[in-house]
């Protein structure tokens, strides 16, 4: 008698969205949620969630993977809805449900588990930036095949500052100390923006281009230097295989 093979289900993912991009450049790309949506897989079962807004899916232990958005927010206000996501995350990595944080996600992570996030002493970082990965990320399930170093979409004023007490640190670059780190065995805080195309980077800088200028920086050259990061965005599609994985 042949036996029908095992069925595998979809695994449940979360999209918590932090914020809402510049109006232009939502009506020509859409928002933060349908960009991660791009990038991860088709193959899972993805929810949002309007964090910014007070939602919170039901308690994290009911998802099989959690992926946190950027914001024009900043973690340091400490505004309510953000104190009550960071309480969710909290309770999401002690239960190690698989975490991914961008960004305003990265920083609320550190934040949340006793970190510190704030604004960088040296101020912005924005364009297509060099990250370097350390030895750990060698042994890690979301970097390990991927090169000592890639370029990748970038653009904050906040950073972590500090990260929590036994998070282990996995990228940096010259600006910013802390663009990659893994805290328990599957929760991880990124800076840079894996989301990003370089079609949408070039859109943030024109945007800003004024206070750029106004700031003492280049527009015109970190706009010509943006080019396409796919080590850094295919950082979606290893966090989707990995929750996927874990539940066959």
């Amino acid at each position: 008698m042949q036996q029908n093979a095992p069925t595998t289900r979809k695994a449940r993912v979360v999209v918590l969205k932090t914020g809402t991009t510049y109006p232009d450049i939502r009506a020509k790309f859409g928002d933060f949620d349908e960009w991660f949506l791009r990038g991860l897989s088709a193959e899972l079962d993805i929810t949002v969630a309007n964090a910014e807004a007070g939602e919170l899916p039901g308690n994290p232990e009911d998802w099989d993977g959690i992926v946190v958005t950027g914001s024009p927010a900043m973690v340091s206000d400490r505004a309510e809805w953000s104190e009550n996501a960071g309480h969710w995350l909290a309770k999401a990595v002690s239960e190690e449900v698989p975490v991914l944080g961008v960004c305003y996600g990265h920083q609320l992570l550190a934040h949340a588990l006793g970190g510190e996030a704030g604004y960088h002493p040296n101020g912005r970082e924005t364009g297509t930036h060099e990250v370097e990965l350390l030895p750990e990320a060698a042994s890690d399930a979301l970097f390990r095949e991927l090169p000592t170093t890639f370029p990748a979409q970038l653009t904050h004023r906040q950073s972590v500052l500090r990260l929590p007490e036994g998070a282990v640190l996995l990228g940096r670059n010259r600006f910013e100390p802390h663009q990659a780190f893994r805290i328990g065995p599957c929760a991880w805080g990124v800076q840079f923006h894996p989301e990003f195309t370089d079609a949408i980077m070039s859109a943030y800088l024109k945007v800003q281009a004024p206070d750029l200028i106004r700031e003492g920086l280049d527009a015109e050259a970190l706009i010509a230097g943006v080019k396409p990061a796919p080590d850094a965005s295919s950082l979606l599609s290893r966090f989707s295989r990995y929750v996927q994985d874990r539940i066959r």
